[in-house]
């Protein structure tokens, strides 16, 4: 990289560190404080009552304060990065990043704390001094052998779960990674011989995971700046080394190496030497971890040994050792439980639920994230990616389970799977309000078929529609390809053993499709060659035509196309007096809940039917997520004030929703505002009927709900479950070409719906 280059990303870190405000936390209240009655209770005299409830019993501080959701970050900035001993202040910027990553990544509140001490046992004794304000402890970034004293003092004195992640964090990863390296090379642990060069507190404490995982002492050979570490050794030694002293002549980390299956370094660059490699056993391990620049560089490796299974600690290769797949959901599941420490068997449940994640199929939230690298479990894919979303599930939960087997919970959980399960509604969102849609699909199989069958958002909700429903997914699309975009992305799913494939380019039902189609068609100008065009070309047709013909119960297009594209056909072949679109309803899930908006993409100028239409079909699909609909017509009028065009569509609508009785509140026409405040509502009409803000808002004008949806998707962070197309019968759905794999399955969900159930 040029010298330019590093200026260039050196300058453009410090603006991230510096801009819109200095540094990467704030904090943020939690409860409002908005008039006295909420001052009283935060503060004098209501949180007196808290006070007294956790001196009767300390478990309630986790019940009334933050603290059972609270990590100290601490460090004395003794062994900062590949810095080095930059100080306490220095520190500060990496301790805040930790936190920053605890936040994102398991939603759990974390505060930096640098401090100005040297002496590891002063430093102990202020770490644990502040025991009553935290929920554990996150020791990060001191030197060795001064981290294991601290770590020591702090387990020993303190009731809550310290962990020093240098040590620790490091040692899960890298047992996660061997566990997995050695089966794709067919090893165990307890047969190999393992080299390994660095004797600071992350080396030491990975070949102390690695023992656990049932690697014979004898077979570990530990080597730092002055050789091997061998027994009467008194150059640079600590107990911690002495563990690992061989009884043997050799001296040198060339002497050893040969006949070794795994290679761990944690030392410096350039340490391992492809004459080296080469002495290796076949197909060796190699986890060249010192950063920035590794013992030996992945190529260089590969040039002597090409089958070597190969980790870093860059992200720049394949395999990243990272310790953010650790700390935030070993914490999280030690948090969750009130756990006193974190065990042994807490860390290899750790271990065991990163390891078996990687050999799953890749999600498509790491999928995107990562776009253009191989996610597919072997040789360059041992360990998953950061921002799986998975993670927080399957490790904090394991985590926790083994912290309950272990007496070290205070708080046990009643239910270890609904426990995961809530975990996962806090990464996906719409987890747990497309949990009613998911339960009324499972109730019967419906067959869903897919127009894009060759996207790849397709193609991995497909897999998970298999994992998570009963329907029978269908895709259109070229056999060739969908085989080789499954492989490439790691899909276990195959062409006729898991799902129908229809070949547009030769199926052997064509020429019932295209008479089908011309049939309905033939008198709206489409003749035989063209219906037989259409059938070869056209994806969301054939799709529409097998609706039709009964081989599936619903479709789903749009991954990619204009929507009236799609709904041109769609209402040509499956339109009728009993199915006719009206109107699409996109759910937005907020922080504060979800709100629905409609009409978003059908009629740009609704008339009052059609508007009346979209508030009876919104409220029908509100039910289905369990929630009770509360509808407000919004407009730029409210409640008569002017007379404009949307104003008088909405109020000849409401005219219409007054003819018959409703079993559903609805209001209009309204401000936007009005319906979603309701004492701005009672003030503007006392004699409102919503009792309550909105959580529906129908529009006269798609523009208008259209804009609405995409500010609060954009700007709002809203995500999105639908457009659902009403008026269909649910038998046909038309996604917007940016919705994710995710999404897909969630509108599988509710085209998977029985019509029992739709309403």
């Amino acid at each position: 990289m040029s010298e330019q280059q590093n200026e260039t990303l050196r300058q453009a870190a410090l603006f991230y560190h510096e801009h819109p405000k200095p540094g990467k936390l704030e904090i943020r209240a939690t409860k409002p404080m908005a008039n006295g009655r909420d001052l009283s209770r935060a503060y004098s005299p209501g949180v007196a009552e808290a006070c007294l409830e956790i001196k009767e019993d300390a478990q309630n501080a986790a019940r009334y304060t933050s603290k059972g959701n609270l990590v100290a970050v601490i460090s004395n900035g003794t062994a900062v990065l590949g810095l080095g001993n930059i100080g306490a202040l220095a520190s500060k910027p990496v301790m805040e990043g930790k936190a920053v990553l605890f936040k994102k990544f398991a939603n759990i509140d974390a505060f930096d704390i640098e401090v100005n001490e040297s002496d590891p046992e002063k430093l102990a004794d202020i770490v644990c001094s502040l025991e009553p304000t935290f929920g554990a402890v996150n020791l990060e970034d001191i030197k060795a052998p001064d981290c294991f004293i601290v770590e020591k003092i702090c387990r020993e004195r303190m009731n809550i779960p310290v962990f020093h992640d240098d040590q620790h964090g490091t040692a899960i990863v890298v047992g996660a990674a061997a566990t997995n390296a050695l089966h794709v090379a067919g090893k165990n642990f307890e047969d190999i011989k393992i080299v390994s060069t660095g004797g600071g507190a992350a080396g030491i404490a990975c070949l102390n995971m690695l023992l656990k995982l049932g690697v014979k002492r004898e077979n570990v050979w530990l080597c730092d700046i002055h050789g091997l570490v061998y027994e009467g050794r008194d150059v640079d030694m600590n107990p911690q080394k002495a563990a690992f002293a061989q009884k043997s002549d050799l001296r040198t980390l060339e002497d050893v190496i040969d006949g070794a299956d795994m290679f761990l370094g944690l030392s410096g660059p350039n340490v391992l030497k492809p004459e080296m490699v080469s002495k290796m056993t076949k197909q060796p391990i190699i986890f060249a971890l010192a950063n920035p620049n590794p013992e030996i560089l992945p190529d260089l490796a590969r040039e002597v040994a090409p089958d070597a299974i190969i980790a870093t600690g860059r992200s720049d290769f394949p395999n990243q050792v990272n310790n953010v797949l650790c700390f935030p959901f070993i914490f999280r599941g030690a948090l969750d439980v009130g756990a006193t420490e974190i065990n042994d068997e807490m860390q290899l449940a750790c271990i065991d639920g990163i390891a078996a994640l990687a050999r799953a199929t890749t999600s498509a939230e790491a999928a995107a994230a990562y776009q253009g690298e191989q996610l597919t479990f072997g040789a360059d894919y041992l360990i998953p990616k950061p921002f799986d979303p998975r993670l927080v599930g399957v490790v904090s939960s394991s985590v926790a389970k083994a912290a309950m087997a272990t007496g070290v919970a205070t708080r046990p959980l009643d239910d270890i799977e609904a426990y995961k399960e809530r975990l996962n509604q806090s990464v996906f969102k719409s987890a747990l309000l497309m949990r009613p849609v998911f339960d009324a699909a499972r109730s019967a199989s419906r067959s869903i078929v897919f127009a894009e069958g060759e996207d790849e958002r397709v193609l991995r909700a497909a897999q998970a529609i298999l994992e998570e429903t009963t329907e029978k997914p269908i895709l259109i699309g070229r056999p060739e390809v969908v085989e080789m975009r499954c492989e490439r992305m790691g899909l276990n799913i195959r062409h006729g053993r898991d799902f129908d494939l229809v070949n547009p380019e030769n199926d052997p039902r064509y020429r019932d499709y295209w008479e089908t189609y011309h049939q309905i068609m033939c008198r709206d100008g489409v003749t035989p060659d063209l219906a037989r065009a259409i059938m070869r070309t056209n994806s969301t047709a054939i799709a529409a035509v097998m609706v039709q013909r009964g081989e599936a119960d619903s479709m789903i297009c749009g991954t990619f196309g204009e929507y009236r594209w799609h709904l041109k056909y769609v209402e040509q072949i499956l339109g009728s007096k009993k199915h006719r679109p009206h109107g699409a309803l996109s759910m937005m899930i907020l922080e504060d809940g979800p709100l629905f908006i409609a009409d978003t993409h059908v009629r740009s100028e609704p008339t009052p039917e059609e508007i009346a239409q979209s508030v009876i079909g919104a409220a029908r699909h509100v039910k289905r997520f369990g929630l009770t609909p509360r509808i407000a017509l919004c407009a730029q009028s409210q409640f008569g004030s002017t007379n404009c065009d949307t104003g008088q569509r909405i109020r000849a609508a409401i005219d219409i929703l007054d003819s018959l009785p409703r079993d559903f509140i609805y209001e209009g026409e309204m401000n936007i505002d009005a319906a979603l405040d309701p004492e701005l509502c009672a003030r503007v009409f006392p004699q409102n009927r919503l009792q309550g803000a909105a959580n529906v808002l129908v529009f006269g004008h798609a523009d208008a709900a259209s804009g609405v949806r995409n500010i609060l998707k954009m700007k709002g962070g809203g995500l999105e479950v639908g457009p659902i197309l009403m008026g269909m019968g649910n038998r046909a759905h038309i996604v917007n070409h940016s919705i994710s794999s995710r999404g897909l399955l969630n509108m599988a969900a509710i085209a998977g719906t029985p019509v029992a159930h739709y309403g």
